[in-house]
């Protein structure tokens, strides 16, 4: 389907974010590992999700949604594989590789797989580390992406695993960790990217009872202790159990990313609720990057106020630790005045696109001249109206919709933001931005 814009009318106004995607993932699997019922309040029901939710029922955790909570009866990580095909987790890699590693836990086999976008995403690095803490893996098309085939047993230990790649590789082995027979102690090799989601991780593992102790070391005697290519991260987390416990999943900067910029490209005023100030999320980084354009922020406590004339200046930025922010700030970088230079984000080109190849590409296609670069991006603000396509990714398509504020824009596949944020047009259209889904 083809996304649009409807109707432009007052920008501004008071809305409520949605709920962390990253948070719902991890609060729905640790409530299947704990010991007794949770209840999940604001959790998000988007496509990703559904995935997590799926495979957690799957391997014993009953799960029930009311109108207030979800409700979690976890299985103590007793698990039991019930599903007798491969486990569909359709476009989520976030389930993917936080769920491969728990899968050991379980007494039987386990099969994960996905749609043809899923069966793209390179996933050795995570079987290989786990490979000294006893977990047979095995991707039965032999090329290191699913399906993928996790046979029983965790005995723990130690591992290692490059930083570099994908964050979520070590959140999977730090949730499944606990529950191993010995437990784990994990060295993240440099350049360790993201960390703010592996702190996120740990942060939601205290909630649900589990502790981990974190340290690091610098590889060579004689670094500079400035540099920090060179520094290894040390996790120790000892066996024990997850708790269950009642939990609320605070707001998603990454979604609410779109509608602070959309104040910022039109300008106006706007109050997003739910955005706590002191959230561990990497992705709050998208109010000093607006401010440093030009945009004026004031974060409460439970709440981001931001006003904007419009008028935004090119930055230069590292979104190493916020690398889901890159096609929101490419936008912006396209609607403002100067050249942005983006880098840090060589480990989004195995997203759910290259998100770097295809950013570029479809701001060429209005006009926008750029330099891409391997790990980000050079962006002159100038773009025109023209048709883009998301290539089934949910950021691309709710990022490149806000061209539309200025420029007449069309996006093909532009149905996909049910991905991550199933109230996108009506969350927006709350702001008087108002789109709509034609068919093609």
């Amino acid at each position: 389907m083809i996304l649009k814009v409807k109707n432009i009318s007052e920008i501004g106004g008071v809305v409520k974010a949605p709920p962390s995607k990253s948070y719902s993932h991890r609060a729905v699997i640790l409530a299947s590992l704990a010991k007794g019922t949770s209840r999940l309040y604001d959790m998000l029901y988007s496509e990703d999700t559904l995935a997590s939710i799926r495979v957690c029922k799957a391997l014993g955790a009953q799960i029930n949604k009311n109108d207030e909570y979800l409700e979690v009866v976890g299985t103590g990580g007793n698990l039991h594989n019930s599903s007798k095909e491969a486990i569909d987790l359709a476009n989520s890699g976030t389930t993917l590789r936080l769920i491969t590693s728990v899968s050991a836990l379980s007494d039987n086999d386990v099969i994960l797989t996905g749609d043809d976008s899923l069966k793209t995403r390179p996933m050795g690095l995570l079987m290989d580390a786990l490979r000294p803490l006893g977990i047979t893996t095995e991707s039965l098309n032999d090329n290191e992406k699913a399906p993928i085939l996790i046979k029983p047993g965790y005995v723990g230990g130690e591992t290692n695993i490059y930083g570099n790649v994908s964050s979520q590789f070590i959140s999977s082995i730090l949730i499944s960790a606990p529950l191993s027979e010995q437990g784990v102690t994990l060295y993240v090799l440099p350049e360790f990217k993201s960390k703010p989601y592996v702190d996120m991780t740990l942060d939601i593992m205290r909630k649900f009872g589990v502790k981990t102790l974190k340290g690091h070391y610098l590889k060579h005697d004689d670094c500079d202790m400035e540099h920090q290519s060179c520094r290894i991260d040390e996790f120790e987390v000892n066996k024990q159990d997850y708790v269950s416990c009642d939990y609320t999943v605070e707001g998603d900067y990454s979604s609410a990313s779109y509608l602070l910029a959309l104040i910022a490209i039109n300008g106006g005023k706007a109050i997003i609720r739910n955005l706590f100030r002191n959230s561990k999320q990497g992705d709050k980084a998208i109010l000093n990057i607006l401010q440093q354009m030009g945009a004026k922020v004031i974060c409460g406590e439970d709440y981001v106020e931001i006003t904007s004339t419009g008028q935004l200046k090119a930055i230069d930025v590292d979104l190493s630790n916020a690398p889901d922010l890159l096609i929101t700030v490419a936008v912006l970088a396209a609607m403002a005045d100067g050249t942005t230079n983006i880098t840090g984000v060589a480990h989004a080109r195995v997203k759910e696109t290259d998100r770097i190849d295809t950013t570029c590409r479809e701001l060429e296609k209005l006009g926008c001249e750029l330099v891409e670069h391997e790990d980000g991006m050079s962006i002159t603000g100038g773009v025109s109206s023209g048709v883009v396509d998301s290539h089934g990714d949910h950021r691309l398509a709710m990022a490149f919709s806000l061209i539309g504020l200025k420029h007449d824009i069309r996006i093909t596949n532009g149905e996909v933001f049910d991905v991550s944020f199933p109230n996108f047009i009506e969350s927006m259209a709350e702001l008087g931005f108002e789109l709509e889904l034609q068919n093609e």
